[in-house]
């Protein structure tokens, strides 16, 4: 299965693929628990078990993006819902530097949301 987000990633043009390996990698190293998966067609990370976010290209834009499982219950100016009714996402210019600290403090806060459930 996660054979399967590999050559999703390599079918990439650059600099879509050199994105989304970036934030794939970024993803990953946030935190121990999360896991890297092929569901629904698509990249899709798990936070002990859970779906936690996802990568995919937007259709209309033609940018990669960060889609974030929980986003309704995340309240960041850079996420954006557009019709989903429980999953923001966060556009990238592909050609230009990722916004690490933002992407790590959205990360953060959703496993927050995770980690508080737990209690």
């Amino acid at each position: 299965m996660a054979e399967d987000a590999d050559v999703y990633y390599l079918l990439m043009d650059e600099p879509v693929k050199s994105c989304l390996l970036a934030l794939r990698d970024l993803i990953l190293s946030s935190d121990k628990n999360i896991t890297a998966t092929w569901r629904y067609g698509m990249p899709f990370f798990y936070y002990k078990k859970k779906m936690f976010c996802y990568l995919w290209v937007h259709k209309k834009y033609k940018q990669p993006y960060l889609g974030m499982v929980e986003g309704r219950r995340l309240h960041h100016s850079k996420l954006i819902s557009e019709n989903r009714s429980r999953m923001k996402i966060m556009l990238f210019d592909p050609s230009k530097d990722l916004p690490l600290r933002v992407i790590k403090k959205i990360l953060r806060e959703g496993i927050a949301l995770y980690e508080g459930e737990q209690g």
